[in-house]
């Protein structure tokens, strides 16, 4: 068993400042986390923590059952048994592919097989003989990742390694990075900014705010049950909606819609509160004098989907509806708006 147990994490730089209050964590053996948060938050130095370049000031670190930061305890970065991919795969320029893969393997006699294996593995079979500077962007992360990989590392650290890469090649090496960790059974956390990257590629998902981790749940809990509206808005977009609930059922300005998690309240007595829903929870439709309506203010075309602004007659703050129609309202026209679905209530 490879698993990842943080507990009780401080981390600060100084005395005065602390970026990491209290970390509680846990990965299981063979699954594959995403530490996700804005810029500034701590997930950055929770990832130097656990690789050992920062020290911590309370807390442990344990990976399978062996503890690496703890009291009186700091086991060194190279004697950690921690693979690394970072930011823009920082291979060595003049070593090939496979001696970047094989630079960890201490075994000689095992290291051109793993080298080989490993290659296979991330889908580079044959590309050993080449040099990195021959490699597109997203060959060059695979090339990282066999050579994390190749050490038979405890536990693999991601950080960020998707930033360098466009927009059309960043999802096919998200999907070949978790297809090979999974592969082979590894341990690995992912520190990223990306929600789409931590919602399509992590087992479970871990959001920080300011040091500290908001929720922490698989994608579909952390998408579906935000625990406030922060997190509603960060892991995707939200249609927050003033409502009265009664007896699990709220009444909102576009309709009625259930909660998913009925808080209590009775006919007796009614709630006031927020609801979230999703954009592709609401429907357009024509108006009319039952439906609530409003005025498109914006399009935005996505390809595979768009997303239509409107302000809604009696709602301050305009909606977001994703749809998936080939033919969209323009700016200025009249349309109906209805809810769908479960929404999650925040008081």
């Amino acid at each position: 068993m490879t698993d990842l147990r943080i507990e009780g994490l401080t981390m600060g730089y100084g005395p005065d400042t602390t970026v990491l209050h209290g970390i509680d964590l846990t990965v299981p053996s063979g699954s594959l986390a995403a530490v996700l948060g804005p810029s500034g938050c701590g997930k950055t130095s929770l990832i130097r923590v656990i690789a050992g370049f920062l020290r911590a000031r309370a807390g442990t670190v344990t990976v399978g059952g062996r503890t690496l930061t703890g009291p009186g305890t700091h086991v060194p970065p190279e004697r950690r048994r921690i693979g690394i991919v970072p930011q823009e795969g920082a291979l060595f320029p003049h070593l090939s592919v496979a001696a970047n893969v094989a630079f960890g393997v201490t075994d000689r006699a095992t290291r051109r097989q793993r080298t080989e294996e490993m290659l296979d593995l991330v889908g580079l079979a044959g590309y050993g003989d080449r040099m990195p500077h021959e490699l597109s962007g997203g060959q060059q992360q695979r090339v990282a990742l066999a050579r994390a990989l190749a050490p038979e590392p405890a536990l693999v650290l991601l950080d960020e390694p998707f930033n360098a890469l466009d927009s059309a090649l960043r999802a096919g090496v998200r999907a070949d990075v978790r297809a090979a960790l999974h592969a082979i059974g590894a341990t690995a956390l992912l520190v990223t900014h990306d929600q789409q990257e931590a919602l399509s590629t992590a087992d479970i998902v871990a959001v920080v705010r300011d040091g500290r981790i908001a929720q922490c749940g698989t994608p579909q809990d952390v998408y579906d049950h935000p625990a406030d509206p922060w997190i509603a808005g960060f892991v995707g977009d939200a249609v927050l909606l003033p409502a009265t609930v009664v007896n699990g059922t709220a009444t909102t300005a576009l309709g009625t819609v259930e909660i998913r998690t009925p808080t209590g309240a009775t006919a007796e007595t009614p709630r006031q509160g927020t609801v979230l829903l999703r954009p592709e929870q609401l429907r357009l439709s024509d108006p009319g004098e039952s439906t609530p309506s409003g005025s498109v203010t914006d399009v935005r075309y996505f390809g595979h989907d768009a997303m239509v602004t409107v302000a809604v007659d009696g709602l301050d703050t305009p909606v977001n509806i994703r749809i998936t129609d080939h033919v969209a309202p323009r700016p200025g026209d009249r349309i109906g708006v209805r809810a769908t679905g479960q929404a999650t209530l925040h008081a």
